[in-house]
C-alpha cells in the first residue's frame, strides 16, 4: 500500500515542480516600462512574457494621450516577446492593452500605462 501511494505521488510532485500546473504567459516586463516616464514617443512598444506565445491569438493596442489608437499595424510575435510599432502621438498618458495565447493554451491579458513628455 505505502509503494502505491509514493508511485501516484512522484508524477504530481514532478508536475508541481517544473510549474507545469499553473503555467501561463505572465507580463515580465514591457519597453517602454511599466508607468515609466519617457522624454519623447517611442517607436514602438515591446512586451516580453513568461512563456512562449502563439501569434495568431496574441495582441496588442497602444492608445496616446487622446484617446486615439497609436499602434500602426498588427504585433509581431517572436518566442516569448511580442511588439508593435508606433505612430507619432505626442506628450501625455499612453495606455497598453494587450491578450496572449501562451503555447499551454491559456490566454491571459492585461494593461499598463506610460508617460511621454518632459
Amino acid at each position: 500500500m505505502r509503494r502505491l501511494s509514493l508511485i501516484s505521488i512522484v508524477p504530481l510532485l514532478v508536475l508541481f515542480a517544473t510549474g507545469e500546473a499553473t503555467a501561463h504567459a505572465l507580463l515580465d516586463h514591457a519597453e517602454p516600462r511599466v508607468g515609466n516616464k519617457v522624454a519623447s514617443p517611442p517607436r514602438e512598444v515591446t512586451l516580453s512574457f513568461t512563456q512562449k506565445l502563439e501569434p495568431a491569438f496574441s495582441s496588442v493596442t497602444v492608445t496616446g494621450p487622446t484617446g486615439q489608437r497609436v499602434d500602426a499595424g498588427k504585433a509581431r510575435v517572436s518566442g516569448n516577446q511580442m511588439s508593435v510599432s508606433l505612430k507619432g502621438g505626442g506628450t501625455g498618458t499612453y495606455h497598453v492593452n494587450w491578450r496572449v495565447l501562451s503555447v499551454d493554451t491559456h490566454t491571459t491579458d492585461g494593461s499598463f500605462t506610460f508617460q511621454v513628455g518632459p
